[in-house]
């Protein structure tokens, strides 16, 4: 069985090679040209993107036509391909994704909405990556990713909404209009549509932080828990996010990596928050 994301997954190039998954390419739309997402270093995309102010780049996704060739590159020898994505609530890569396999002569290409992104998507595609490994059925599999998905949290807190706000991003975040690019907005990701709301506010990102940890706490208590703190540019926030995480939670495996350029165009270099899962959920995987 061969696994198939994008990068929005925030995936290393270690893992990537490590479980043999394939990432099919989001693109960042600057005046001078498209670049694939995963080829610009976070620090050089996020050089361009403050160069830009008060404009920023637009975003697009995989056309089908490039999803299909790669399923057909991917199931040459016949093997099964399970494509996990980000969010339908967020971005038209599924449908892509879709599309693209309805154009193969045989079906050989099972489709995952995600219904998350960043370290909550990661998380699927590493558990299917192993259970793959593991030679799991893919019905099996699929179930476990609807028990991590309904499980997982992904939450965040920025340092503004101009990002957001000027890249067509804020849906429902746009009940905090008013101070809408002064405040510090706490945004998760809802599980039953996969799209961004706001779950509280503060005027500090330290408030912020241990907003989210009370609000993770009251979701898991005291369960054993996988996280991943995820941060743009933001060093101090990701070490003040895994601190207090530390302290508050049940922490079992704890990480920090950045997201990917492709969402840190709607969210600018200053967002910190982390994905949770979980441990019970992959612990016979890892």
């Amino acid at each position: 069985m061969k696994i198939v994301t994008d990068c929005a997954a925030d995936l290393s190039a270690k893992e990537r090679e490590a479980f043999g998954i394939t990432e099919a390419p989001l693109y960042i739309q600057f005046p001078e040209g498209e670049i694939d997402a995963s080829e610009i270093p976070p620090d050089d995309f996020y050089n361009r993107l403050e160069a830009m102010r008060p404009e920023i780049p637009t975003t697009a996704q995989p056309s089908s036509g490039l999803f299909a060739e790669l399923y057909q590159k991917l199931t040459a020898g016949k093997e099964q391909i399970l494509s996990i994505h980000l969010s339908s609530g967020l971005s038209g890569t599924l449908n892509s994704a879709i599309t693209g396999a309805a154009q193969l002569k045989e079906k050989f290409v099972s489709t995952v909405d995600s219904m998350t992104l960043s370290g909550g998507l990661r998380f699927q595609v590493l558990a299917a990556a192993k259970a793959a490994q593991l030679g799991w059925s893919m019905s099996t599999i699929q179930e476990r990713l609807d028990a991590i998905r309904a499980k997982t949290e992904v939450i965040y807190t920025l340092e503004t909404l101009e990002y957001l706000a000027r890249g067509g991003r804020i849906g429902r975040v746009q009940a905090l209009a008013g101070s809408v690019l002064k405040i510090k907005p706490i945004i998760r990701v809802d599980h039953a549509d996969g799209k961004y709301t706001t779950v509280g506010k503060g005027r500090t990102i330290k408030k912020n932080i241990a907003s989210m940890v009370s609000h993770i706490s009251d979701l898991y208590g005291d369960t054993p828990l996988w996280a991943t703190v995820l941060h743009g540019r933001f060093e101090k926030g990701a070490e003040m996010m895994r601190t207090s995480i530390q302290e508050g939670l049940n922490i079992k495996k704890l990480e920090t990596t950045r997201i990917s350029p492709v969402l840190g165009v709607h969210t600018g270099p200053g967002i910190v928050g982390a994905a949770i899962l979980p441990m019970a959920l992959v612990e016979d995987l890892f």
